[in-house]
């Protein structure tokens, strides 16, 4: 079977373990369903998340002139501390970010490596959690914006990492850590604005299960444009990594607004 289509994030489900579908305009793929398959990825060409234009992806599936214009890509989306909306402020529209960043927030401790700190709205939880590959996650604290979820990460940056050291979360070489107990140590830590918030949150840790056949010991990750034709064996799914026999990793985030044909 053949599927042609632009890439977009893979869509999950909550399940033990967890399912993921490939989509495209007019098709999708069960990837829980092929693995142990021989899978052939092409790359054809590029198409613009924003625009749809045939235009080079610059980076997040935008081409460059989107990415320099869209609201989708504020310099707020990576640092919410940067939010602006809570005090009429606009960036690049105040519209579309009030939509955004003035909605319930999510401070989060998570392990998919090491013991990282982020920021999600309330509406990704736990997508957040499965893209980035964690084996567990815990709520700090929910805020009603984003500009106070993200100073709450500013403040605890110095005690954990705000990345996830992804050949570590692909290779399951994960830290074996009590995130409930670190949780409840960290009121202290927090902003005075949003301590108050802290005892209202849900504070329930969450494990997630991966469906992973087989870990690679050697990571190479597929530069679709270097290698703009691979076929491999899928051994397993997880954040929105495609894991393969030999030790390949395709990150399909990466490659959004590439089109690809893919061969089952």
């Amino acid at each position: 079977m053949q599927y042609e289509g632009v890439l977009n994030k893979m869509q999950t489900e909550w399940n033990h373990p967890i399912s993921y579908y490939l989509t495209f305009k007019n098709s999708f793929i069960n990837i829980n369903q092929i693995l142990d398959r021989n899978i052939k990825i092409e790359f054809k060409g590029y198409e613009c998340l924003n625009c749809g234009q045939a235009k080079k992806i610059f980076r997040q599936g935008f081409c460059y002139d989107c990415f320099m214009s869209s609201p989708a890509v504020g310099d707020w989306i990576m640092r919410p501390e940067l939010s602006t909306a809570h005090l009429g402020i606009e960036d690049r529209d105040l519209n579309y970010e009030s939509r955004v960043q003035l909605q319930p927030h999510i401070v989060y401790l998570a392990v998919a490596s090491d013991v990282k700190v982020g920021v999600t709205r309330k509406t990704q939880v736990p997508t957040r959690w499965i893209d980035q590959g964690a084996s567990k996650a815990i709520e700090i604290v929910e805020v009603p914006n984003r500009y106070l979820a993200g100073i709450t990460e500013v403040a605890l940056k110095d005690m954990f990492t705000d990345k996830t050291n992804w050949r570590k979360m692909l290779q399951n070489d994960i830290l074996d850590v009590d995130l409930a107990k670190i949780r409840s140590d960290l009121k202290s830590k927090l902003p005075d604005e949003v301590q108050p918030y802290f005892e209202s949150t849900n504070s329930e840790l969450i494990n997630i299960d991966y469906p992973v056949l087989e870990f690679p010991t050697k990571i190479k990750s597929l530069n679709l444009e270097k290698t703009p034709c691979y076929e491999g064996v899928l051994k397993g799914i997880k954040g929105q990594y495609l894991l393969f026999e030999d030790g390949t990793v395709f990150n399909i985030r990466t490659y959004e607004g590439y089109v690809v044909n893919i061969s089952l």
